[in-house]
């Protein structure tokens, strides 16, 4: 009884290569693929087809969490909880809260952008098939890689293997799942 492989990888030489590869896998229709490089690829992400992260929304929403945090701390504190007037200084006034909702902002959207992180790229990962292989070491050297993966709803071996001899892919291989 086989197992199923968990996909397809092609090595590719230079950048440009796999940058033309990947327009290609992307207008083949394929949904679960990546590319692994030795070095950050410029304009890559728009090849894939990926759209823009939502990190920054999940900081944005941390620091708006963050600033209202510091603010409404304060108006309790000092209008609520306790108040106490000195020398006619107002209740609440968002001058004198300004510097706890500053830092509380910087820290909200630290902690959701690194844990925005996390949950968007499903980490912590601590195994991928891909690392079974050992073309894996030359993609993180001086190779170019394209995993496409078994699960997509495209994939069929013969017509993915195909597509990736015709794009230029060389050493093409299955991967263990």
């Amino acid at each position: 009884m086989s197992e199923q492989p968990y996909g397809l990888i092609a090595t590719f030489d230079t950048a440009a290569g796999l940058y033309h590869a990947a327009e290609q896998v992307r207008d083949a229709g394929y949904k679960n693929w990546d590319c692994i490089t030795p070095c950050p690829v410029h304009g890559l992400d728009g090849a894939m087809g990926l759209g823009r992260s939502r990190v920054p929304r999940i900081s944005l929403c941390g620091g708006l969490l963050g600033f209202t945090t510091g603010m409404s701390l304060i108006y309790w504190s000092g209008a609520v909880n306790y108040p106490l007037i000195v020398g006619g200084k107002p209740l609440f006034s968002p001058m004198f809260a300004f510097p706890v909702s500053y830092e509380l902002t910087i820290l909200f959207t630290a902690f959701a952008t690194i844990i925005g992180m996390f949950v968007l790229n499903g980490l912590p990962r601590h195994y991928h098939p891909v690392l079974k292989d050992d073309v894996i070491l030359r993609g993180l050297d001086d190779k170019f890689l394209i995993v496409i993966e078994a699960g997509d709803p495209r994939f069929d071996a013969i017509h993915t293997r195909a597509l990736l001899e015709n794009i230029g892919g060389t050493g093409i291989k299955e991967l263990e799942a």
